[in-house]
């Protein structure tokens, strides 16, 4: 486990896991050992990893597994509805096992993502400028702001340089 990551607690990761196992039934898919791991990953945590975060937990476990295979398994997974995507950055697209209702603290530093639940948010009215472009699915807040971790490092030269070098810093440092 990184230093700063979040790990689901056993009953949270039983749940999902279970959840994924109905859905692939129903899906009339095959539960295969790739998927499990692949999901595993992507559920195992808090943090919304990326594709190559996941990646390298999964090769751990399944060292012939290729980059390509763990992109269409997760991108199977988004179809499905077990996984949505978030782009906390424009290059950087993360995903999130938890498809309960809830929202986003978004680090615009570092690209740390934290979720957080609010009952008045989750009953936000959907404005009627809005109702006119479509059916709304779906609707959750985006906060973006900076970390606390971040907050105490914004003295150190890193936060001189280019918002790219920053995230690549605070990746490093969480690892």
């Amino acid at each position: 486990m990184k230093k700063n990551e979040i790990e689901r607690v056993p009953a949270e990761l039983k749940t999902l896991m279970s959840r994924f196992r109905d859905v692939i039934k129903r899906a009339n898919l095959k539960l295969t050992h790739q998927r499990i791991v692949i999901y595993g990953e992507a559920a195992r945590t808090a943090d919304h990893p990326t594709v190559e975060t996941i990646y390298r937990n999964v090769r751990r476990k399944m060292p012939t597994i290729s980059l390509d295979t763990v992109y269409r398994t997760l991108d199977l997974f988004r179809d499905l509805g077990l996984v949505s995507t978030l782009r906390p950055l424009p290059d950087r697209v993360r995903f999130d096992a938890n498809t309960e209702t809830h929202h986003h603290f978004i680090c615009i530093q570092c690209g740390l993502i934290r979720d957080f639940y609010d009952r008045d948010l989750d009953a936000v009215k959907i404005p009627e400028s809005a109702q006119g472009l479509g059916r709304v699915e779906s609707a959750y807040v985006e906060l973006r702001g900076v970390c606390p971790d971040c907050s105490k490092h914004q003295n150190d030269k890193v936060t001189n340089g280019t918002r790219s070098q920053r995230i690549k810093a605070n990746e490093r440092r969480r690892n």
